[in-house]
């Protein structure tokens, strides 16, 4: 990646933070709402993988509201950064740091997790959400990310999964396809229904292109070792962690 050049946002990158723009107000009630109180339980485990290793310095990557920024410093002792492409999500993100009394630990800044304007090996750990079904290539942001973390720091992130289970998988299709964009619209508004809309078929093209599997490949080529996933919530999402390489 080139460094001290101007950012230059994708195609991918400007969709997503168009599609997220109207939402930051009530974002993070919906989503827990609209999730049947699931992702609170993923982003949990997601920040359970990151505490354990004690970081003193975290990148939190795809940041939004600042919702595991907050769970990651309350968490840890650690200074956490936090980056999204969405200036949007971030004015809603800086205000619930402050709210919560946390702006002497947090940071929230913009930027694109596939050019990250930061040193090699300056952070312990780095986490990301909902991220790789944004961006151009899924692999070579995962290098990025592992880039600026030091050899042994850990690296965890979550998204939408596709259950396996044929019934899972019809009761999830159902949801996602005819539920989610009523009741978003019925919750949120016009937003929420263009959000409920996308994300069914975004995450299952996602999947049918880069199917877990390819995602490990992915990390490990970056250079983590021990790779780790869990599907939640009968496979409705996946929670994936490891640590990177010794140099």
């Amino acid at each position: 990646m080139a460094r001290g050049e101007p950012e230059t946002r994708t195609v991918e990158n400007a969709f997503a933070a168009d599609l997220f723009s109207g939402l930051p107000r009530r974002y993070d009630a919906l989503a827990e709402v609209l999730s049947f109180g699931q992702n609170g339980r993923w982003r949990a485990a997601l920040v359970a993988r990151i505490a354990t290793a004690e970081p003193t310095r975290i990148l939190d990557v795809a940041t939004g509201t600042a919702g595991v920024a907050i769970a990651l410093a309350r968490r840890t002792g650690a200074q956490v950064t936090g980056v999204d492409i969405s200036e949007s999500m971030l004015v809603r993100g800086r205000e619930r740091v402050r709210e919560a009394g946390l702006e002497s630990r947090i940071s929230l800044q913009a930027g694109r997790a596939e050019e990250l304007p930061f040193p090699d090996g300056s952070f312990d750990a780095v986490s990301f959400t909902y991220l790789l079904r944004y961006v151009r290539d899924p692999a070579a942001t995962v290098a990025e990310l592992a880039r600026v973390m030091r050899p042994g720091g850990v690296m965890a992130s979550l998204d939408f999964f596709v259950p396996p289970n044929p019934a899972s998988h019809g009761a999830w299709w159902l949801y996602t396809r005819c539920v989610l964009p009523v009741a978003g619209a019925a919750l949120g508004g016009s937003e929420w229904w263009r959000v409920g809309r996308f994300l069914g078929p975004n995450i299952s093209s996602f999947y049918r292109a880069w199917p877990a599997s390819r995602i490990v490949d992915a990390w490990k080529a970056a250079g983590m070792t021990g790779v780790r996933h869990k599907p939640m919530s009968l496979g409705g999402g996946l929670v994936m962690w490891a640590v990177k390489r010794d140099a």
